[in-house]
């Protein structure tokens, strides 16, 4: 008997689009719960959502079945249709068209984990944009900077 067996850790980062609203800091706790719930519908196993008013970070334990891309649309069409019912302001709501993946080796996911936890205090220091170049620096991902905050 063939067994499938995986435990792969991912980190995704994506931001609301630079037209849209930014999430109310009053309104963060409902979004990334929300999200994390949408990560769970995914087959996947959500460890930590958090953030700030123009992005979100979510930790994962990746199901053996599910890919990246479906469960970051899941994940971005639904808490967006979502976002629009939470107030008025949030009527023309959107994420941006990309996100970042990243792999995390089973000793670093407490370190990930505290990361995503202290997003607002790590945002007095650094800027989203400062942090994702360094996410894809760290992570030696090829990019053209034009492009990676284009929506």
């Amino acid at each position: 008997m063939s067994q499938s067996l995986s435990k792969i850790y991912l980190h995704i980062v994506f931001h609301v689009k630079n037209t849209s609203q930014t999430i109310e800091e009053e309104h963060w706790e409902r979004v990334h719960n929300y999200i994390g719930g949408l990560v769970n519908t995914t087959g996947c196993h959500v460890l930590r959502v958090g953030g700030v008013e123009n992005h979100v970070h979510v930790l994962l334990m990746f199901s053996k079945t599910a890919t990246v891309a479906h469960v970051i649309e899941e994940m971005k069409r639904n808490s967006s249709r979502w976002i629009k019912t939470i107030s008025p302001i949030y009527e023309n709501f959107a994420w941006q068209g990309g996100y970042g993946a990243f792999s995390v080796s089973q000793s670093q996911v407490d370190t990930v984990m505290r990361y995503i936890e202290r997003q607002k205090e790590h945002h007095r220091k650094q800027s989203f944009q400062e942090e994702y170049l360094e996410f894809l620096r760290l992570h030696n991902i090829e990019f053209d900077e034009k492009y990676v905050f284009s929506d």
